[in-house]
């Protein structure tokens, strides 16, 4: 270029050398780094996607243990925790659903705070830990008593007392809790559903007779409680479809 014939940018080429550079410099990087900001916006928000999309599609154990892997710490972690120690004990899992349970009880996932504390207590039934279960569930029950599941944990206290062989206590808690929940359809049903279970099966003796020899006398805890979920489930279930359309 002849600064001669155009002396008029003389002024910009020293700017240029001056500042230029350093000016396109800076704006290369101000792109470099808004690039990679939206690049994180993205990434975060498909991870967060992707999260959501497990919660609710993976159905397995093994697709919510690879989820968990993958998303423990994101937003849907908590959930997918839950929904894996529910797999775990509904596959007979217990010790694993009750790992969880008891992982989650500190920090439980936002509008799911009940679930880890009654689902440890429901493990330790399973596990044929009844006193241990029967504390759990009380515990709830009194800490919580407008509770969604303070019903589903006084009902666990009950089954609890009858396995333990106090089939009295049982009852009484049951006459308690009809009482308590008059006018309730639903939790009547409920309640019904577990009082039958007791009664077919609970012990008939109290702790104080001799038929009742303390827990050796159950033999058989994780036989006794398939036994009374079955039961209930099924006496609920009947109970739930004979209930009026209004209560359902």
């Amino acid at each position: 270029m002849n600064l001669k014939t155009n002396p008029e940018l003389l002024p910009l080429i020293e700017w240029w050398e001056k500042d230029g550079k350093q000016l396109v410099l800076m704006l290369a990087v101000g792109l470099a780094a808004f690039g990679g900001w939206k690049y994180w916006q993205y990434h975060t928000a498909s991870v967060k996607a992707a999260a959501s999309d497990a919660l609710v599609t993976s159905l397995t154990t093994e697709e919510l243990e690879d989820a968990v892997s993958k998303y423990a710490g994101k937003a849907a972690g908590g959930a997918l925790k839950l929904r894996l120690a529910k797999s775990y004990f509904d596959g007979g899992r217990y010790e694993e659903a009750l790992s969880q349970y008891e992982a989650l009880q500190s920090n439980p996932p936002k509008g799911f705070e009940e679930i880890p504390a009654v689902g440890r207590a429901q493990c330790l039934e399973a596990l044929g830990k009844f006193e241990e279960a029967q504390k759990a569930f009380d515990a709830f029950g009194e800490g919580n008593p407008k509770g969604y599941l303070t019903l589903t944990a006084q009902l666990g206290a009950a089954r609890c007392l009858c396995q333990k062989g106090d089939s009295k206590a049982a009852l009484a808690r049951i006459d308690a809790l009809k009482a308590a929940n008059k006018g309730e359809s639903m939790a009547i049903a409920r309640i019904e559903a577990v009082e039958s279970s007791i009664k077919r099966f609970g012990k008939k003796a109290s702790p104080s007779d001799d038929a009742a020899k303390p827990v050796a006398e159950a033999a058989k805890p994780a036989e006794t409680v398939a036994k009374l979920a079955e039961a209930a489930a099924k006496t609920e279930k009947a109970a739930e479809s004979a209930a009026p359309a209004s209560a359902k």
